[in-house]
């Protein structure tokens, strides 16, 4: 089947993949602009999750003031090399990330750094809060509650500001499987103006 160019632009647009693995998932899905941004996603988080434990020791720290100097966000983010580092890409996915913190205030970068005595205090709450219902239909809200907990507090379980389809964390495998680089966050801090740190 021939791909137009169009249709291959619109899948880099969509996507930020390569343009040859855009022409090759067209080709594979007959044109399907939806089945070929599945593929890409399918393909890119599979060969993000190699890359994972890579030591990424280069990278950036991104400053992002918002809201006219109200909100500010101090980040690093890091990639293998400095060359990746380098990259006005690098730096759109910084920002993203920055913007991120920014509206959503996550408290975390992931849920492993949630302290023990924080998940068991919310799980006592809710727990509390469905007393008097059957224990399995309390344990599977009491979970239920935590996932939408942890989708708050943790940066990169939340769903991206950009595309809320997918989460911070998808967004930044999509960017590694393109740079086939392991990109970290490694911390943050957000200042909103009056606000004890």
């Amino acid at each position: 089947m021939k791909i137009s160019p169009s249709q291959v632009k619109k899948l880099r647009e969509a996507t930020l993949a390569p343009i040859i693995d855009c022409k090759a998932a067209l080709q594979e899905t007959k044109g399907n602009l939806e089945k070929a941004k599945e593929l890409l996603r399918k393909k890119g988080l599979a060969h993000a999750k190699g890359l994972i434990g890579k030591r990424a020791g280069e990278g950036l720290i991104y400053s992002y003031i918002h809201a006219r100097g109200r909100i500010g966000v101090l980040l690093e983010i890091n990639s293998q090399t400095d060359f990746v580092a380098r990259t006005d890409e690098f730096k759109d996915l910084a920002r993203d990330i920055a913007m991120q913190i920014a509206a959503m205030n996550p408290t975390y970068i992931a849920r492993g750094e949630v302290p023990e005595e924080v998940i068991k205090r919310e799980e006592a709450i809710y727990r509390e809060r469905a007393k008097g219902k059957p224990e399995e239909v309390v344990d599977k809200i009491v979970k239920g509650k935590m996932e939408r907990f942890f989708r708050e507090i943790c940066l990169l379980e939340q769903p991206f500001i950009r595309d809320e389809k997918i989460t911070v964390k998808e967004y930044i495998d999509s960017i590694m499987a393109k740079f086939k680089e392991n990109i970290v966050v490694r911390r943050f801090v957000r200042y909103r103006l009056g606000e004890e740190l």
